[in-house]
């Protein structure tokens, strides 16, 4: 797998592993908030400028789902791995033009803030703070069980026990980030992250372009040679291509992306960080611009790995192709490796390790934030900063434990299907409760509950069904077929069902609510679209 690496570039990556820990865990004790100050905690004071706060939401957007998963999705099914890459830099460019400054001016700290804005009330935080975890959790183990693989591969060890402790180790680390930096700390590992991560694609990218003569025809043709599958490759529909209706399927799963992908909680928390209407906008100008760079970086190296690598010997590595960035990466240096060749791949192997550690920090503190702001807080009626704070840094813990625990026992199996579990619970629940109660006058308390509870379990029912949990070889339980929803996403009925629970909830509540609701709404409402008269708390 790393034959051309393995000695020098495995010394040179778990010394790069050991730098980035210590250097990381140093700024987040640093930058790390007095023991009282809850804004610093939360929102690191706004301090950040446009530049590095829209780097911090690119960091945060940009998972290691997207580099490891995207990248391999890439490398696998070629044109429908760039549509999914397209949607998610779409995404983020929805949450710019729709919610963005709405979100900044509406919320104060977390989802929960956001949406009591309008309907103030303990059950509407909870269930928000249900749905954020809901959301993050999943993402997490994915993360940290990726992490074991990830190290494993790297590094050239196959024990289960290794894995284990790699991951134990790293999810103690990604807890002491959220629970010691805070919001600012978070922050500054995910600047760190995303400018080493587009770095050194930027690089691997132009050597990939420079070996096929700087022609993306050459590269695009050669993969398609290379793939097994012909001119299939570079056309729609191979990923799906086993399923009733691929087509359907392939929409379905873009648009769950396209709305879920952006409004996950520790994305939209970056939002509160802004100091104003104005630097949220010019951030998410930063944000969208990283990401599109991105997309562009790792189409050329998913290309690049199965023009190199070849499909089959990508798939054998890994049925999923999360080592595709890695081995496109490795291939892109050809058979004659210098020292300064292994050291841009060690600073690869790195970036990528750093986007593990930084993706599940800023999920951690999503989740912790939510629990200690929006459940414990909120049911005290005044309750001091600092005992908010030292609850914050507890839910870090609370939130992390079981996460660690949860990972070493998926490790093994497909993780495609917690992926997709986060992004359709972002695009069925939370999409459309930030949609009506931003902008929907009449929009009430029951509407609200009824959007996040009943597109919540829409997807928690349908999940099970389809086909990435059973009845296929790549499925998390390849053995068993109880596949009954021949979809790749619960979408096609989660995402409907979600605005129309809203919807029928709002009109269950009766006129005389709807119109107490339009008048409230219509007292704040230059407030939230425009941050006309934003108070301070």
């Amino acid at each position: 797998m790393i034959s051309e690496f393995s000695g020098n570039a495995q010394a040179m990556s778990l010394v790069g592993f050991t730098s980035v820990a210590t250097i990381t865990l140093l700024l987040c004790v640093m930058t790390g908030p007095d023991r009282d100050d809850l804004d610093e905690f939360y929102t690191g004071y706004s301090s950040l400028s446009p530049m590095r706060n829209g780097l911090a939401i690119a960091g945060d957007y940009i998972s290691a789902a997207t580099v490891l998963g995207t990248g391999g999705v890439i490398a696998l099914f070629g044109y429908d791995g760039t549509v999914l890459a397209l949607s998610t830099a779409l995404s983020l460019m929805l949450l710019m033009f729709l919610l963005a400054e709405p979100l900044r001016n509406a919320g104060r700290f977390t989802m929960g803030d956001a949406l009591t804005r309008r309907m103030p009330g303990r059950g509407v935080r909870i269930a928000a703070c249900a749905v954020t975890l809901a959301a993050l959790v999943p993402l997490m183990l994915v993360q940290l069980a990726g992490t074991g693989q990830l190290m494993a591969f790297i590094l050239g060890f196959s024990g289960e026990s290794m894995q284990t402790g790699c991951i134990i180790g790293v999810g103690a680390l990604m807890i002491s980030y959220a629970a010691i930096g805070g919001m600012k700390g978070t922050a500054l590992i995910q600047i760190l992250k995303i400018v080493m991560l587009l770095g050194s694609g930027m690089v691997v990218a132009v050597l990939i372009l420079n070996r096929f003569d700087w022609d993306p025809g050459a590269l695009f043709g050669a993969a398609a040679d290379n793939s097994g599958v012909g001119s299939a490759f570079l056309s729609s529909g191979l990923q799906f291509a086993g399923g009733p209706s691929p087509g359907l399927d392939m929409i379905t799963s873009q648009l769950t992306v396209v709305l879920g992908g952006g409004v996950l909680p520790h994305v939209t928390m970056r939002m509160y960080t802004a100091s104003s209407a104005r630097q949220v906008r010019r951030s998410m100008s930063w944000a969208v611009s990283g990401v599109a760079l991105f997309v562009l970086v790792i189409t050329v190296i998913g290309f690049g790995a199965t023009a190199l690598v070849g499909r089959a010997a990508i798939a054998q590595v890994d049925p999923q192709g999360n080592t595709a960035y890695l081995l496109g990466s490795q291939a892109a240096f050809g058979a004659e490796v210098s020292t300064a060749e292994t050291f841009l791949f060690t600073t690869v192997t790195t970036a990528v390790f750093l986007t593990l550690l930084a993706s599940v920090a800023g999920m951690i503190l999503a989740c912790a934030n939510s629990l200690a702001h929006d459940v414990f807080a909120a049911r005290v009626q005044e309750m001091s900063p600092r005992r908010e704070m030292t609850l914050a840094r507890l839910s870090a813990l609370a939130v992390g434990i079981p996460a660690i625990l949860l990972a070493t026992l998926v490790q093994h199996r497909s993780l495609q299907p917690l992926v997709t579990l986060s992004f359709c619970l972002g695009a069925s629940a939370i999409a459309p409760a930030l949609v009506y109660s931003l902008f929907w006058r009449r929009y009430t308390r029951t509407g609200l509950l009824s959007t996040l509870i009943g597109g919540s379990l829409a997807v928690l029912l349908l999940m099970p069904g389809t086909n990435l949990v059973s009845g296929s070889p790549v499925s998390a339980f390849p053995d068993a077929d109880f596949n009954w929803f021949p979809f790749t996403t619960t979408g096609l009925l989660s995402i409907p069902l979600g605005f129309a629970c809203g919807w029928l909830g709002t009109l269950a509540s009766g006129r005389r609510k709807s119109e107490e609701q339009r008048h409230q709404y219509e007292a704040v409402e230059g407030w939230i679209l425009a941050g006309a008269v934003r108070k301070n708390h």
